[in-house]
């Protein structure tokens, strides 16, 4: 008997990891999730985009218009920033992210301090920005790797019944 040839990649694997974590954001409008692996193709850490801990989801605004304290963006934890900080303290040094959206310029800052190499992404719908452009040339400057992934399967389908 052989093996199975239909099994997935790991890159594929990683940043479906990223998108299912995405899943637990409670933002209406954008859901990000991030998976940071090892050399060894282990998971350290994984985030999505939410309210600080502790913060109940229903005392914040999820708007993404009006006055500034009245949007989401002073409250929310990016989900590159929520991976970092859910590693404790583990070293990320040599370490790849996985995320479905490009990094804004305070998470790139964050991943690059971590010690993350590489960055694999699915989308970079903001990349005319000034933050992704800051971000794409902090990146270049310290060295992370800029990947858009093109996934080699168009969907994972996972039965839980």
């Amino acid at each position: 008997m052989n093996k199975r040839e239909d099994y997935i990649s790991w890159n594929d694997y990683f940043m479906s990891i990223s998108i299912l974590s995405g899943m637990r954001s409670k933002d209406p409008s954008t859901q990000v999730g991030a998976c940071i692996v090892d050399g060894n193709n282990r998971i350290i850490s994984i985030g999505y985009n939410g309210f600080v801990n502790g913060c109940s989801d229903e005392d914040f605004p999820w708007a993404r218009e009006g006055e500034f304290l009245e949007t989401k963006y002073p409250y929310v934890v990016h989900a590159e920033q929520n991976a970092i900080l859910n590693a404790r303290g583990k070293s990320l040094e040599g370490c790849r992210i996985y995320v479905n959206l490009f990094p804004c310029h305070e998470c790139a800052r964050n991943i690059i301090q971590s010690g993350i190499k590489e960055v694999y992404y699915l989308s970079n719908k903001y990349e005319d920005t000034d933050s992704i452009k800051a971000s794409q040339y902090m990146f270049s400057k310290a060295g992370v790797k800029q990947i858009q992934l093109t996934p080699n399967v168009d969907k994972i389908e996972i039965n839980l019944k």
